[in-house]
């Protein structure tokens, strides 16, 4: 009988960890990995500001759906196969230590990208992975009981099974597409507001950790989130922000990125509780400049603009602030209200929501339940998470299932 054929589309974190997977369940298995350009794992290479968040530690499978706006429901079952811990046992038991971040998000020692990078590169390789880079696919076709490939140099591929793993690229969507599965519209997901205010944009680098987050989209949506913000050159980023971004991707898509943000800077005290703090410094600090003696846990150059806001004065005196102005004050620093026109990117993270409908999957094994043979694995999919390592998981947990999955077994070859 003759060894499975096996072909994967794409050579990204999920393309790379498919292959392997089935490599080493099936070392008699021929595995061709095809990527368009000449430089496999570029994103694995930039994410992370280049030191590549590769999971979570957040090893509880329910735990872990609550960070995918989309997709979270199909993941439980994959996380209870492969997790952030079968993550951490796989890269260490390849030579890859990872360490755990105050805020949870999981690095390599090293903090390097390359760390990775070489790991999936020498793995591959030393599984007898075939990689051809700069091998563009424009076309799939099911022949028999498997595939034929169209490459753009008008070669033809055949094989058993095939795995697609091609990101939010087009003709990844083209290929499921043709094979007659559906897309949910892919749209922009992670990403920063733009807020037209350029006294605000004047205190770009200052962090705030942690508010709380309001934002109203339309006549309907609220949505609502706690964790560090950052002021931009361009508005408010940090990891809140992009939290917000990724549960409001469709909705703010849909009203053309134009929402009202309500920022808290101080989520930790009610609204009674700063407006007791406030009075209290009023009637300490009565001949102190408000401009200088804010007694709030809060960056001063913040503090000078958000009073600025309600007219307070570089030289006025806390004594002098009236009941109405003490008003103003504590609801901008509890529910200081902004314009949200646009959108800005997330460094060179580009993620999307939006790919192949979930339904149409078996997310036990991966496989289409349209196509025999056909498997997916990572973001052509409709699943995204937020941001701090939560896609690189989807990424590694579909890719181990698929590739598991692809190299057990027996089908009929294609010759």
């Amino acid at each position: 009988m003759l060894p499975l054929k096996i072909v994967v589309i794409g050579g990204g974190a999920a393309g790379f960890f498919g292959a392997i997977a089935c490599a080493q369940v099936n070392p008699e298995a021929q595995i061709i990995l095809l990527e368009a350009s000449r430089h496999p794992l570029a994103k694995v290479r930039i994410s992370g500001g280049g030191r590549c968040n590769v999971t979570h530690a957040c090893f509880e499978p329910q735990a872990l759906t609550q960070n995918y706006p989309r997709g979270g429901k199909a993941l439980r079952g994959a996380f209870t196969r492969f997790q952030p811990q079968d993550t951490v046992a796989w890269f260490t038991h390849h030579g890859v230590k990872l360490k755990t971040e105050a805020d949870g998000r999981m690095f390599p020692i090293t903090d390097s990208s390359e760390t990775i990078v070489n790991c999936l590169m020498n793995t591959a390789t030393a599984e007898g992975v075939e990689i051809w880079t700069g091998t563009p696919v424009v076309g799939v076709s099911r022949i028999n009981a498997g595939f034929e490939l169209l490459l753009k140099s008008g070669e033809i591929i055949r094989c058993d099974r095939l795995l697609l793993a091609t990101g939010s690229s087009l003709i990844g969507y083209k290929i499921a597409q043709a094979l007659g599965h559906h897309i949910e519209a892919p749209v922009p997901s992670l990403f920063t507001f733009n807020i037209p205010e350029d006294k605000l944009r004047a205190l770009a680098g200052i962090s705030v950790n942690p508010v709380r987050l309001k934002l109203f989209v339309g006549e309907k949506s609220q949505l609502e989130q706690t964790g560090p913000l950052l002021i931009t050159h361009w508005g408010l980023s940090g990891p809140a922000v992009l939290k917000l971004s990724a549960w409001g991707a469709r909705v703010l898509h849909e009203h053309n990125y134009q929402a009202t943000l309500l920022v808290n800077w101080l989520p930790e005290l009610t609204q009674e509780q700063v407006r007791a703090k406030i009075l209290a410094i009023k009637n300490e600090w009565g001949k102190k400049a408000i401009a200088l003696h804010r007694g709030v846990d809060l960056p001063h150059r913040l503090w000078q603009y958000m009073i600025a806001r309600v007219g307070i004065t570089k030289d006025d005196r806390w004594a002098g602030l009236s009941n109405k102005t003490l008003n103003l004050l504590v609801q901008e620093i509890t529910q200081s209200k902004y314009l949200v026109n646009g959108k800005g990117v997330f460094k060179e993270e580009f993620v999307t929501c939006g790919g192949v409908n979930l339904q149409e999957i078996n997310f036990k094994t991966m496989e289409s339940k349209l196509v025999p043979g056909l498997y997916f694995a990572g973001e052509i999919l409709d699943i995204d998470g937020v941001t701090g390592g939560f896609n690189f998981q989807s990424a590694w947990t579909t890719a181990y299932l698929a590739g598991n999955a692809m190299g057990i077994g027996n089908s009929e070859k294609v010759r």
